[in-house]
């Protein structure tokens, strides 16, 4: 079967430490939903999987007909961008708090207990 190899993190070990270490998960905590990168894809997508949301689109994207045209496009698109816009800011800020508490909890001394 599998087996794990544990090596001390100490001084005349550490070369050994470094390359057996690469070969196992880390235990760090992660509740973040967001990286920079993936936080405007994935929020409009989680944003338009709300009815509400999907409505306000079709409206805006109805407004663009020029036989239905009822107000000026760029009104129309004032709501939704408004909505997306807060909800964005709130999601993000509490996604950056969750981050600081990960980092936080991550960084705590512990105690390992040996014989």
């Amino acid at each position: 079967g599998k087996h794990r190899v544990v090596i001390p993190c100490l001084g005349h070990f550490k070369e050994e430490y470094a390359k057996v270490s690469k070969l196992y998960m880390n235990n760090k905590i992660r509740t973040t939903r967001y990286t920079l990168l993936n936080f405007l894809p994935r929020n409009l997508f989680e944003q338009f999987h709300r009815v509400a949301n999907l409505y306000f689109l079709f409206l805006v994207v109805l407004n663009w007909v020029p036989l239905v045209e009822a107000f000026q496009k760029e009104i129309t698109m004032l709501p939704l961008v408004g909505v997306l816009t807060i909800i964005a800011v709130k999601d993000g800020l509490e996604d950056y708090s969750r981050y600081k508490m990960d980092k936080q909890i991550n960084n705590l001394v512990t105690k390992v207990y040996s014989r």
